[in-house]
């Protein structure tokens, strides 16, 4: 299982950047896609998840708002569409997949609530 996220790149604050996932593998699915990011000296958190059967999706309060996470039209990949980008939006941000859903926003928000993580790819803001 690969999991190929890009997009990341240098952007202006109050510009914007879209990111993609790509998940492949043999006969690979999956129940939810997640965005995590990490920034320089902190934890990484959450950012935004969608559920591959009906699309729900879920979103930090710290991009809600400003970003919106779809499925593509290609199988299994999900993009992040990020708008109005603020500094505090720099880190490295990661796609997930997780195998298994649950009832409850929480859920989606957890790191262990994924299980295959790609490689991350670098979005810097400045202001």
């Amino acid at each position: 299982v690969q999991l190929q996220a890009s997009g990341g790149g240098l952007v202006q604050a109050g510009g914007s950047l879209r990111l993609s996932c790509a998940a492949s593998g043999r006969t690979f699915s999956f129940y939810a896609m997640g965005w995590f990011r990490q920034a320089p000296g902190r934890e990484r958190e959450f950012v935004a998840a969608i559920k591959q059967n009906d699309g729900s999706t879920y979103y930090a309060d710290s991009v809600k708002g400003r970003s919106t996470i779809s499925r593509g039209s290609v199988k299994n990949t999900v993009y992040l569409q990020m708008n109005s980008l603020k500094p505090e939006d720099t880190a490295v941000y990661y796609c997930a997949t997780s195998q298994q859903g649950a009832i409850g926003t929480i859920y989606y928000t957890r790191e262990s609530s994924y299980d295959y993580w790609g490689q991350g790819t670098l979005v810097t803001v400045s202001s």
